[in-house]
């Protein structure tokens, strides 16, 4: 008898035909990923382009300013902060709509033409990466302010 085959000498015989059994079912699988029926191949493999997501357009507040819903949380933000208790330590915001947060930082504060303003520079962190800016915001009636530039650096 073969070596190979001298440790089945006493095995019953279902042991052989479950074991062919499963052998059958490897092979055809095999045969059949092959020939390309639901195989996969990298070769053909082909990029997405449908998929782009620095294409999603910024949230919005809907007023037809174009002044989005991130410049809205850092205008209230900026806003609403104690100059003194802040004064030369940065202001961190986020916005749980857009999923976006950042800080705020060189926030100072000047009086022109009546009004208070309030300019800033500082950063925002989103999925699509990191950007920074620079603004100002100003008071222009009793807890009204407004954002009076927003560029981004």
């Amino acid at each position: 008898m073969l070596p190979v085959l001298q440790g089945f000498r006493n095995r019953p015989p279902s042991f052989f035909a479950s074991s062919c059994t499963r052998a059958g079912i490897l092979v055809a699988t095999l045969v059949l990923g092959g020939c390309g029926v639901g195989g996969f191949s990298l070769e053909k493999a082909e990029v997405d382009r449908s998929l782009i997501t620095s294409g999603i357009p910024e949230a919005s507040t809907g007023s037809g300013s174009g002044i989005t819903a991130d410049q809205v949380t850092i205008r209230n933000a900026v806003s609403a902060v104690d100059m003194e208790e802040q004064a030369g330590k940065p202001l961190a915001w986020a916005n749980t709509q857009t999923g976006a947060r950042g800080s705020i930082t060189d926030l100072s504060e000047t009086r022109r033409e009546g009004k208070l303003c309030r300019a800033f520079t500082g950063s925002r962190e989103t999925f699509d990466g990191v950007s920074l800016f620079k603004g100002e915001t100003c008071m222009v009636a009793p807890n009204l302010w407004l954002i009076e530039s927003f560029t981004l650096l």
